[in-house]
């Protein structure tokens, strides 16, 4: 699996994705993470990615040329043709040509909420592009004919994209056969897709402060601790 990721401040990525279980996915060579700085397909001396919106308002919009180029250069790169996309269609309604198992996301608070069933969809594909918006909003000309998809993590306004995006690396990486050691845990977790919240988890000591661990599960009875899982699993239907 292969993540690019487009965004204009790029050192926000270090620290999250050089430690745990996604440093460990890319040093077994289990994903492969591509930071890509916008500002690097701007065609200005100021390395311009944002300005006014038409018709006037607040706040400045990100321009859709150098995210154009950007994603232009990542499927490129993908399919191995050393040069830029084909822009035959950019007068026209239709979407940027690229592979179908290539997804280029736009992260956006009108965007759709992003769920575990996403996740697991989305773990499917072999290259995910993700678009971090800034400021007020992207040129609508991205969600148009770039972008497949406008994701949410929810009912908040976030200040990019950037955060969202380590989400979905995150709940997409685990997803993926040999990250985690035990495959179990990605059936039992919270948000798996029987829908359902995980149960409650205890450890040693038995006893602090007062407060016991349930006593079922210090029975060694499998099939009631099973049972008792079970009842206090939570649905989220």
């Amino acid at each position: 699996m292969k993540f690019d990721i487009i965004t204009i401040f790029p050192e926000i990525f270090d620290s999250y994705f050089s430690e745990s279980i996604i440093k460990r996915a890319q040093g077994a060579g289990f994903v492969d993470i591509n930071i890509i700085n916008l500002r690097d397909y701007t065609t200005d001396s100021h390395k311009t990615v944002d300005d006014t919106p038409y018709g006037g308002g607040a706040g400045m919009v990100m321009k859709v040329e150098p995210i154009y180029r950007a994603v232009g250069s990542i499927i490129s790169n993908f399919l191995r043709r050393g040069g830029p996309i084909s822009n035959e269609f950019s007068n026209s309604n239709s979407k940027i040509s690229k592979p179908d198992n290539v997804c280029i996301i736009l992260f956006s608070a009108k965007g759709k909420r992003y769920t575990q069933q996403d996740a697991v969809r989305l773990s499917k594909y072999e290259n995910i592009i993700m678009i971090c918006g800034r400021y007020e909003g992207v040129d609508e000309r991205v969600i148009e004919h770039i972008a497949d998809e406008e994701i949410s993590i929810g009912d908040f306004v976030l200040t990019g994209g950037e955060i969202p995006a380590m989400v979905v690396v995150d709940s997409i990486t685990r997803l993926i056969p040999g990250v985690l050691g035990n495959s179990e845990s990605i059936v039992a977790e919270s948000h798996s897709e029987e829908q359902y919240l995980e149960y409650p988890q205890y450890t040693k000591p038995e006893y602090f402060s007062g407060w016991k661990v349930p006593e079922v599960l210090l029975s060694g009875n499998h099939k009631k601790i099973s049972v008792w899982r079970e009842d206090s699993s939570k649905s989220v239907k």
